[in-house]
């Protein structure tokens, strides 16, 4: 009795086990998910809201510089108003308000349509001539 017992030969398996990868993965995934809130870059500026209250009157009116959409400036001074000047009358102009009353605020009121950079350089110019580090910007409210 002596019968031949035939076993069937195994082929090798040419699949690729996956399971290993996606769990690799998963958990790749996971940590870039926790990590990523964390790793910010830039920097830390405080944007005006436009649900800002009204500022209150204080002793001294406050120069208020406008910025119209041509890129021209204008500058109001309680009733005072001063009409289509270019960035260097404005300059020469707050030099002369300011020796009167130096610790008046600074307002910027710019007209939508205005680049960025314009506005910029208004402030940068008011830094470096006059050493005003606080600037108010104007808003419509909401």
């Amino acid at each position: 009795m002596n019968q031949l017992v035939r076993r069937e030969r195994r082929r090798p398996n040419a699949e690729i086990n996956v399971v290993p990868y996606i769990d690799v993965m998963l958990v790749l995934l996971v940590i870039f998910m926790i990590t990523a809130p964390l790793i910010t870059a830039g920097i830390d500026v405080e944007l005006p809201s436009a649900h800002a209250e009204p500022i209150s009157p204080d002793e001294y009116d406050p120069f208020v510089v406008g910025i119209k959409a041509d890129e021209s400036f204008h500058m109001d001074i309680g009733s005072r108003q001063f009409r289509d000047l270019t960035l260097d009358e404005l300059m020469t102009l707050i030099a002369r308000e300011r020796e009167n009353s130096p610790n008046s605020p600074i307002m910027i009121k710019g007209d939508r349509r205005v680049p960025y950079g314009t506005v910029v350089e208004l402030m940068d110019e008011l830094r470096q001539q006059f050493g005003v580090e606080n600037v108010g910007l104007m808003t419509d409210a909401l």
